[in-house]
């Protein structure tokens, strides 16, 4: 199993839709808070449909409390500051993938906390700022799923 790990979400839809990415690839999503919004709003459960049953979902006070739990999981972080393409990463069963704030993405201590290699971008047209998220979260789970041939998946 794969982990998505939101570091203070902001923006509700893109939780929502990341809830429903989980629920059909059997990722488990976990919130790192303080988030933006409540897990009861009604954005959030328009995006993500009827799948929050089906996605499994953890809370983390914050993300000390996420590390501490994660212990000793690998931990690659996306970032539009990262040296490193998501493709070019070999990844493992059981990795972490770490996603900032829409608006301000991953603070530089908690990015350079990480070894460099684990700091993962996306390619895209100069000048660009960023990807959606919960696009984001879907192109590198898929690689990861595509990596380990799709084994959990029928």
């Amino acid at each position: 199993m794969f982990h998505i790990a939101l570091y203070q979400p902001e923006i509700p839809p893109n939780t929502g839709n990341i809830i429903r990415l989980c629920a059909n690839t059997g990722a488990q999503l976990h919130i790192i808070h303080p988030a933006g919004f409540s897990l009861d709003d009604k954005q959030l459960r328009r995006a993500g449909l009827d799948y929050h049953e089906y996605a499994s979902l953890r809370e983390h006070a914050d993300y000390t409390s996420f590390l501490s739990a994660m212990a000793p999981g690998r931990i690659f972080a996306l970032s539009t500051k990262g040296t490193c393409a998501y493709h070019q990463a070999r990844f493992l069963e059981g990795d972490i993938f770490l996603f900032g704030p829409e608006t301000r993405g991953l603070p530089v201590t908690l990015r350079e906390s990480l070894p460099a290699e684990q700091v993962l971008y996306l390619p895209m047209q100069t000048g660009s700022r960023s990807l959606n998220l919960a696009n984001t979260a879907a192109i590198v789970l898929y690689e990861a799923l595509r990596q380990t041939q799709f084994k959990s998946l029928r």
